[in-house]
């Protein structure tokens, strides 16, 4: 039962995350001088992966998010500066 709820905590730990990683890479991007096309030409993607990235359809994986940041010209520890709450979810 333990390691059921542990799974369930987790999934719900990683939506979360999901969720505010979006909207922090939404932040960003308006906030740049590039659209999304720009970005992931210049990071060399394409383009339905940052909007999988911004729909929460997708896990911000370290491949992917190295183009982003190339994409937008910010240091790639810029993408993951955000506040997440660990505390609230552990609750």
């Amino acid at each position: 039962m333990t390691v059921w709820i542990d799974i369930v905590l987790m999934n719900e730990w990683r939506k979360a995350y999901r969720k505010k990683f979006s909207e922090h890479l939404r932040k960003l991007i308006d906030e740049s001088d590039r659209d999304i096309t720009t970005i992931a030409s210049i990071g060399d993607i394409e383009n339905k992966t940052i909007y999988r990235v911004l729909a929460d359809e997708n896990e911000p994986k370290i491949t992917t998010m190295l183009p982003i940041a190339k994409g937008l010209g910010i240091h790639p520890m810029e993408l993951y500066n955000f506040d997440f709450p660990l505390e609230e979810l552990e609750k």
